[in-house]
């Protein structure tokens, strides 16, 4: 691989460097597996997506996916860029309460929300929830009946589109656990349900087909099938949506060989489809939101370990240990997800080995990269795992009774802790004695 497919340095001591600052020494200073984030990277990335919008003169909404990363200092900085924030629980909606995010800019998205987290959404005024099936339904009218609260609410469709990503992430598709789904009548059914509700305003539709996806195609398609619907429940029954959600799913880079489609790119097929649709059913133009958060905060984030054991078997394969894996990235053996990775202390050395990355987990398949060509390798070196902030922190684990890593902002040159490396003390503190 090539440094100069990612949005990083090499500095004059030959290191990897980012947002100005060497990798080598945030390793010393902050200890190692440890994620670290560009916060300029993360604001450009933000600002396409808001300028393009801008650029083409429609009303949008920008949506922060915080499924993807989490924590009180990212959603301080997405409120900063002005973005609208989805959560998917209650835990992700106190975070974002204690970030001061306003509740009027948050959609409340999930499967399965239980009355508790109805409830505190309808207590803290969240913005617009999400309604994924009719037993949320059912709970969402006795809620804001008891409450006599009028809520704002999108329906979640699920169009029956094959998008070109692994099977696990598809959840557009007609055989999906999200939302009613187009072809069998259960949107049909929830749209007479809720049309004209009396506490649960039907403001717009909401899709979302999948994620790592690299063509504008599966959006407009999907655009497209909405706007069939759209027309058959406009000529019933006067139903015009006010907002069109499309949901997120833009691709990144995490190797060379991606090649994902720029995201201004993205957002203007979305726009010229819906206009162009609009234009048929003869509608005005709905608002647009969607909802990245993988292409976010993704290419943006990266994770250093140091180096270990290392096993070399002749003629099959070189094993070069390192200290975290699975725990603090579990998409290579979830997913079978694949990383570019850099000797950090060697950015500028020639390479001259293949080694296979592997984690410090109890389990043969916490593998973290397979084959990947390094300058000589050496006990303590610092490995750098490219576009790893997204899904990488939010889906970590103390498997093996492994500490969580630190999460450090880097911006300008300069350097902030906002995730604190857990202690052995947190890994036990909601343990209880057995005493019978």
């Amino acid at each position: 691989m090539s440094i100069e497919y990612y949005p990083f340095q090499i500095n004059e001591h030959g290191h990897l460097a980012i947002g100005g600052v060497d990798t080598v020494e945030l390793a010393e200073t902050y200890g190692t597996p440890l994620n670290v984030y560009d916060v300029d990277l993360i604001r450009k990335r933000c600002r396409t997506f808001v300028n393009t919008f801008k650029q083409l003169g429609v009303n949008a909404n920008v949506s922060y996916a915080s499924k993807a990363f989490s924590s009180i200092a990212i959603l301080q900085i997405i409120k900063e860029e002005g973005l609208g924030l989805d959560v998917v629980s209650d835990g992700e909606l106190f975070t974002a309460l204690q970030a001061d995010f306003p509740a009027e800019n948050i959609q409340f998205h999930g499967n399965n929300k239980s009355i508790d987290e109805l409830t505190m959404a309808l207590d803290y005024g969240v913005g617009t929830i999400v309604v994924d099936n009719f037993y949320e339904i059912t709970l969402l009218e006795k809620l804001a009946r008891e409450k006599n609260k009028q809520v704002n609410v999108f329906i979640r469709l699920t169009p029956g589109i094959e998008s070109e990503t692994h099977r696990y992430i598809l959840t557009g598709n007609e055989d999906s656990k999200f939302g009613f789904n187009l072809q069998n009548g259960q949107a049909d059914k929830a749209l007479k349900r809720l049309h004209n509700h009396p506490y649960l305003h039907l403001r717009g539709l909401h899709s979302h087909i999948g994620s790592q996806i690299f063509s504008a195609d599966s959006y407009r398609l999907a655009v497209k099938l909405l706007f069939e619907f759209i027309q058959k429940w406009h000529n019933i029954n006067g139903f015009t949506p006010a907002v069109l959600n499309v949901g997120g799913g833009f691709g990144i880079r995490y190797t060379e060989t991606d090649q994902p489609l720029a995201y201004e790119k993205h957002v203007k097929a979305i726009v010229e489809q819906v206009k162009l649709e609009s234009e048929k059913v003869k509608i005005p133009l709905p608002d647009i939101w969607i909802e990245p958060g993988r292409a976010i905060v993704g290419e943006a984030g990266i994770t250093l370990y140091r180096v270990g054991s290392m096993k070399h078997i002749e003629g099959v394969r070189h094993y070069v240990s390192v200290d975290g894996g699975m725990a603090d990235n579990i998409r290579p053996a979830l997913y079978d997800a694949k990383y570019d990775a850099i000797i950090a202390n060697k950015a500028s050395e020639r390479k001259t080995e293949t080694i296979s990355i592997a984690g410090k987990a109890c389990e043969s398949g916490d593998m973290l990269v397979w084959d990947v060509r390094v300058p000589k390798i050496e006990h303590d070196d610092i490995v750098a795992l490219f576009a790893t902030g997204a899904y990488g922190y939010a889906m970590a684990s103390n498997y093996n009774k492994l500490r969580r890593p630190a999460v450090v902002f880097v911006e300008k040159g300069k350097a902030q802790l906002v995730v604190k490396r857990e202690t052995f003390e947190d890994l036990v503190k909601n343990d209880l004695p057995y005493k019978i």
